[in-house]
């Protein structure tokens, strides 16, 4: 039996699904967050986002000397850990923002084919409209917390919860309806460290990192049947290529490999591989293109170094974002003029 558990319903009738003519990329659904009725400040929002912020280049825009255009090359929803704003740029300008307050992190954000925004924040998740109207939050248990989430259909989404132990929780993002609810067993004590990313596949097989345990493996969604295991470094977020292949970032060994079906890293790419007037400090999270090139994201070390970098299979640099007036650090980019859609699992490679 469905049951509801933490999760707290905002809105009067907690349906937001508004299913209307289906765009061709979610870059079709941004006027939605300039319209009239989008308030300067949404209800629920927090604007104590603590700080000073002094990023060492805050006060210098993007070089017109860095390749791609900045912030004009893709309309984005982008956030960070350590700022922890959520961003939504157009145009080569941030056309929309939601504050969520001081401390902890952003991590995980999508957007879905209405607008709406499903998002992580380490001791709470939410789902935000364009307008900013909060439809539901989720709030931890002491101790409990959340880097990861991703939505299934126009009504549900998976939420990991590191815990001890730890759970997966399948829940209607409309409702607040749990679906289900199955349990992780992680090694050691810290609840940080378990994990950070998952991602469900379009085989509904899910892709889960044990940050701690350095592997990634892959369970069947429906029934949680192991059928694969990567042994890999420290895990940051794993996705399934519409190759079949599975890109894998691991931060501390500052690489992203891709891995074949048999097991055979087939392409990566080295932090140390890119130009040093555009290096990447770190790389949490990258997202595939359908354009074959691959976008890193970075926390960007204080303003030392660009937040986005785009590279080419050949590993040629098209694309940096550094701009510390505009942005914080970046954690996970979604390009919004890409065709798919957040609720039909492994259409988008993110």
């Amino acid at each position: 039996m469905a049951f509801v558990i933490g999760l707290s319903c905002l809105n009067v009738s907690c349906d937001t699904s508004n299913k209307t003519a289906e765009p061709a990329s979610l870059a079709e659904l941004l006027p939605l967050f300039t319209a009239e009725n989008v308030p300067e400040v949404g209800p629920m929002e927090d604007l104590n986002l603590g700080g000073p912020f002094g990023w060492i280049s805050d006060s210098v825009t993007q070089s017109p000397a860095l390749p791609g255009g900045g912030l004009a090359r893709y309309p984005m929803v982008y956030i960070g850990e350590g700022y922890n704003r959520i961003f939504i740029v157009n145009d080569g300008k941030v056309i929309w923002k939601y504050d969520t307050g001081d401390g902890n992190e952003l991590d995980d954000i999508w957007m879905l084919r209405n607008g709406d925004l499903l998002f992580t924040r380490m001791y709470w998740a939410a789902k935000v409209t364009p307008d900013k109207q909060q439809v539901w939050r989720y709030d931890c248990r002491e101790g409990e917390e959340i880097h990861t989430m991703q939505p299934i259909g126009d009504d549900e989404a998976v939420m990991l919860i590191n815990a001890h132990p730890a759970r997966f929780v399948r829940f209607n993002h409309n409702t607040g309806e749990i679906i289900w609810e199955k349990e992780i067993v992680f090694e050691g004590e810290s609840t940080h460290i378990q994990s950070r990313r998952f991602r469900i596949t379009k085989d509904n097989t899910l892709l889960l990192c044990y940050l701690g345990e350095h592997r990634v493996v892959e369970y069947t969604l429906d029934t949680f049947e192991p059928v694969r295991e990567f042994k890999v470094n420290k895990p940051w977020a794993a996705i399934r290529l519409n190759n079949g292949n599975t890109l894998i970032t691991l931060e501390d060994e500052r690489r992203t490999i891709e891995v074949d079906k048999n097991d055979s890293i087939v392409w990566e790419i080295r932090l140390d591989e890119i130009p040093e007037q555009y290096r990447l400090a770190d790389c949490q999270s990258v997202c595939r293109l359908q354009n074959g090139n691959t976008i890193l994201c970075s926390r960007g070390n204080g303003g030392r170094s660009p937040q986005l970098v785009e590279v080419t299979p050949d590993k040629e640099v098209v694309w940096v974002v550094n701009d510390w007036k505009n942005l914080g650090p970046a954690t996970s980019v979604q390009i919004l003029s890409e065709k798919g859609f957040s609720e039909n699992p492994g259409e988008l490679e993110r």
